[in-house]
């Protein structure tokens, strides 16, 4: 048998014209291609030398070709995609399934191009339209733009002293406020008539570049959002109702100070010739002496820097975070209150702000810092260790971190406490107020930001230094009813403390500017009866 399939094999391999089945084979093969070709939804020439397709057409496309069940659109560049409005096909003759599946995805990414689209231009609506002015009557607006800034200022105080009452108002909780009749008018006014010249002399990184990170950013939020508004920064200086030196305490220090040389002399003397080279350019600080100028400081050293110009430390506007009344440097009453925030995320300095229900804050009262000045020692004194309601702590433990973080513990209690520390400034009294829990004030010669306009008892609690011993005796005092009042409080005081990247109306910015624009009022008045 073996034989006979040799023979058989030997035979065929010599008899067979071998040219004449690869001229078949080659026609057949022929054949099959233009028989491909001939099936395809479109003309080969459209498919070959077309451009790109957009994406509806692709549509149409991928449509017309599930029909036939032979073709698969593919997008083989995720580069093109993301750059390019038009998507390149490239044909795959595959199942229709997966020509479906890329479809989807295609789908997807083209949803999310357009979504980031959307975004981009949304945000640059919102630089353009920043923040809106308040609408003003033609003739009122003329009547204003014919007042020097002496008589704004005159207009604004009468219009003041004939506020309106004000019951009611949909932006602002009356509460929380002294007189909240005044304080609208007042902010109605400074919306109306406030132009700031801002100095441009002055090199970076001193001048002008807002230091927005950590426990100092304070003045550099205030300073980026002053120098961006289009509203009450004027280039007239002839027109302007305050001069703004616009310098960050924290550059100098990092640009000027030597490290372990407990010298301030250097910045002083910075400072006392960057204002003479000012008064000799400018008429504008001889005019006044420096009355209608300010200047916005949060570090720890901002007053004492002042200290080799004897105009800028007594006449000047000062924006402290280090408002301590009892050093005769800050003053009451004609000096500004400024809250010390610590903002750890620029792109979100409100992250993981709120807190929780009254009901779900099991600790009385909650501290933990570094042991910083003469009021931390003696609280840690009294309270560390002593009592399971009283969460009193040098630095957070890591053993404790591990199971509820230092914002977690704040927002789970009722009272968080604010001692003093080397200064009586601290970011914590603004921390409580993001995290809704009362603060406990503990610092004898702070001067409480907007203390002019807000009333702190209402949302917070002053303990004084020496009651430290009583402190849990003071707290389980305060009835449940009146807590809740003043948790609520808190929840409703927070808008006043926010930092926003687009400011809005009585938030942190306008606050502040607002404090800034009353002392200049105050000081005008004072002159006008001297």
């Amino acid at each position: 048998m073996r034989k006979f399939l040799r023979r058989i094999i030997v035979v065929l391999f010599f008899r067979v014209n071998w040219k004449k089945l690869f001229v078949i084979g080659t026609i057949l093969t022929v054949f099959r291609v233009v028989f491909q070709i001939y099936s395809l939804p479109n003309p080969l020439t459209e498919w070959v030398s077309s451009p790109p397709l957009d994406a509806s057409s692709y549509q149409r496309l991928i449509n017309h070709g599930n029909k036939s069940r032979d073709l698969e659109l593919s997008v083989t560049s995720d580069n093109q995609l993301k750059m390019s409005k038009h998507l390149a096909p490239v044909i795959l003759l595959n199942s229709t399934a997966r020509s479906n599946r890329l479809m989807r995805v295609m789908e997807r990414r083209a949803r999310l191009l357009r979504r980031r689209r959307r975004k981009k231009q949304a945000r640059i609506v919102e630089k353009i339209v920043y923040p809106p002015p308040p609408v003003v009557p033609d003739h009122l607006q003329r009547f204003i733009v014919s007042l020097t800034p002496n008589e704004a200022l005159a207009y604004a105080r009468r219009e003041i002293e004939q506020a309106p009452l004000v019951t009611d108002d949909p932006d602002l909780y009356a509460p929380l406020f002294r007189n909240i009749s005044n304080f609208k008018r007042s902010y109605e006014m400074m919306e109306l008539l406030l132009k700031v010249y801002i100095y441009k002399e002055g090199d970076r990184p001193i001048f002008h570049e807002p230091h927005l990170l950590g426990i100092y950013s304070s003045e550099g939020w205030f300073m980026k959002l002053m120098e961006e508004n289009p509203y009450f920064v004027t280039r007239d200086p002839e027109k302007a109702h305050l001069f703004y030196l616009p310098y960050s305490s924290r550059q100098l220090q990092m640009a000027v100070y030597v490290p372990g040389s407990h010298n301030l002399r250097p910045l002083s003397e910075f400072l006392r010739d960057y204002v003479n080279m000012l008064a000799a350019k400018y008429p504008f600080w001889n005019r006044t002496h420096g009355t209608d100028h300010f200047l916005v400081a949060c570090h720890d050293w901002g007053p004492y820097i002042l200290k080799d110009h004897e105009e800028l430390i007594r006449n000047t506007i000062k924006a402290l975070c280090n408002a301590d009344i009892s050093e005769g440097i800050f003053k009451a009453g004609k000096d500004v209150s400024l809250p010390e925030t610590a903002i750890r995320n620029i792109g979100k300095p409100l992250v993981n702000v709120g807190g929780k229900r009254v009901s779900q804050r099991p600790i009385l009262a909650f501290f933990a810092g570094n042991m910083h000045g003469p009021v931390r020692p003696k609280l840690l004194k009294y309270w560390s260790d002593r009592d399971e309601e009283m969460k009193i702590y040098g630095p957070l433990p890591t053993s404790v971190s591990r199971i509820m973080s230092y914002s977690d513990h704040m927002k789970s209690s009722k009272f968080c406490l604010c001692p003093m520390g080397f200064e009586v400034n601290s970011p914590r009294i603004v921390e409580a107020i993001y995290y809704e829990c009362v603060p406990v004030i503990i610092a004898d010669n702070l001067a409480l930001p907007f203390d002019e306009v807000l009333d702190w008892s209402a949302f917070s609690l002053i303990v004084s230094e020496e009651d430290i011993p009583k402190l849990k005796e003071i707290l389980l005092s305060i009835p449940l009813r009146r807590y809740q009042v003043m948790q609520n409080n808190v929840k409703r005081v927070q808008k006043h403390f926010h930092w926003n990247a687009m400011p809005f109306r009585f938030d942190l910015f306008h606050m502040i500017l607002h404090s800034i624009w009353s002392r200049r009022l105050n000081q005008f008045q004072e002159s006008q009866i001297s």
